[in-house]
Parts: structure tokens; C-alpha cells; sequence
């Protein structure tokens, strides 16, 4: 077959059926984005944690999440996790003892343990991406412990949105020094150095080990300013 041919739109067959399955997909997505809006609008402020789905409930990262979200809900943040279990879970047990919420935004996987029992609130997403904008949404302040892909592509979220000003600064921790040393290294010697970022970008991220300090971190950052996005950051959050 002749490749130029290929990929040429002109050849390529329509299947009706797909294309009305794909074009009716979109009341799903609005779906989600309208019941995210609804449930989690009353939440604030609030703190969205990220972490590995694989640790054990006998970690020390697990108790560390646990320890952090129940600070973090004591001191009146609800508490936002991606509803499943390890560090999703230690996050929601946390808050789910403290006196402020349990959010679990629950995504549906193939090969992934249905949600934690520890939520006040839960949701339920079939796509990642209206997800990730519930994550971002309400948040005032992202608590990202040691965690494998998922928990990457979430900081990458983050990053890429407080650096393009796509929403508002907020404050972005990683917890526990020794596991993000190498990540943070990397991020000096190759994205700073090939300039790949400036060097002030670094400056959003925290690295912190303790409850009290995450708690502490956050509550410096709005000392000034309180917790509501102003207007300007209002009209750019229209538009993660």
C-alpha cells in the first residue's frame, strides 16, 4: 500500500456508529463537569493530596498522609483525594477523622480497587481530564507525596498551569525531602541549564517533611491575601 495514501482524511472510511458514539460523548464529559461544579463549589477552601495507589497501609508514608490530611482537615481545609487506595486512602482517613471533608474524586479504571470507605464526599469520573479540572478547581494548596506516574502527571498539571498562569499561585508541596531529591536535582541540572525553564520556576515548588510545616506553608502563603481567588484570578480559572 502506498504510504502517502494512508493517512490521506479523503480515504479514510466514516463509521457512523462511531462518530455518533463519539459526538454524544460529550453530554457524558459536560455531565461530569456540571455535577463537580455542583458538589464541590461548598468545599472551600480546600487541599488536593496526590500519592501512590500501591502503598500499604503499614508505610510510613501512608501513616504520614494520614497524619497530614487529619492537620490539614483540623485546621478547617477539606481534603481532596483521587478516592482510591494507599496514599488516596490515607489521605481521605485522615480527613475523614478531622472535622472538615473527605473529597474523593474517583476515577473508573479497568484493573483499579473500587473507592475508599473514608468520604464525605464522592464522585465518580470516566475521563481523566474533567477529573484533573475538579482537582484544580477548589484547590488551595496541592500536597503531593511520594507517588509513581499518576502523581507525576498531576504535578506536571499544576506546574504547568501556575507557570503559565493559567490559575492562580497556590502553594505546591512535596513531602518527604529524600524521595523527591533526585526529580529536583534533574529539574536543576537539565531543565534549568538547557533552559528549558527559568530558574525562578523552581521557586513554586516546596519541599517539606512535617504536618506542621505542610499546614504552616499554606497558611503563610495566604497571610496577606486570604483564601478567595480575586477577580483576575477568577476570569483566568474560567478557562483551565
Amino acid at each position: 500500500m502506498d504510504r502517502k495514501k494512508l493517512n490521506h482524511p479523503s480515504l479514510a472510511p466514516i463509521n457512523d456508529t462511531v462518530l455518533t458514539r463519539e459526538s454524544w460523548k460529550i453530554f457524558q464529559i459536560m455531565a461530569e463537569f456540571v455535577e463537580g461544579f455542583e458538589r464541590l463549589a461548598q468545599i472551600k477552601p480546600s487541599v488536593s493530596i496526590f500519592g501512590s495507589a500501591r502503598t500499604p497501609e503499614d508505610h510510613p508514608y501512608y501513616r504520614l498522609t494520614v497524619d497530614i490530611a487529619r492537620e490539614l482537615s483540623d485546621s478547617g481545609f477539606s481534603v481532596v483525594s483521587g478516592g482510591g487506595p494507599g496514599i488516596m486512602e490515607a489521605a481521605n482517613k485522615g480527613a475523614y477523622e478531622g472535622r472538615s471533608p473527605s473529597v474523593g474524586l474517583n476515577i473508573q479504571l479497568p484493573n483499579e480497587q473500587s473507592g475508599n470507605p473514608y468520604q464525605d464526599i464522592s464522585l465518580s469520573f470516566r475521563h481523566f481530564f474533567s477529573r484533573k479540572v475538579m482537582f484544580v478547581k477548589y484547590a488551595s494548596a496541592y500536597v503531593v507525596m511520594p507517588g509513581g506516574f499518576g502523581t507525576l502527571d498531576e504535578l506536571a498539571e499544576i506546574l504547568t498551569l501556575v507557570q503559565t498562569r493559567k490559575t492562580r499561585r497556590i502553594p505546591i508541596i512535596l513531602v518527604h525531602a529524600p524521595f523527591w531529591e533526585g526529580l529536583l536535582e534533574w529539574l536543576r541540572t537539565a531543565l534549568v541549564t538547557e533552559k528549558m525553564i527559568d530558574p525562578t520556576d523552581l521557586d513554586l515548588i516546596q519541599v517539606l517533611n512535617t504536618p506542621k510545616e505542610v499546614v504552616d506553608a499554606i497558611f503563610a502563603h495566604y497571610e496577606d491575601r486570604g483564601f478567595e481567588p480575586s477577580k483576575e484570578e477568577r476570569e483566568a480559572m474560567l478557562e483551565l
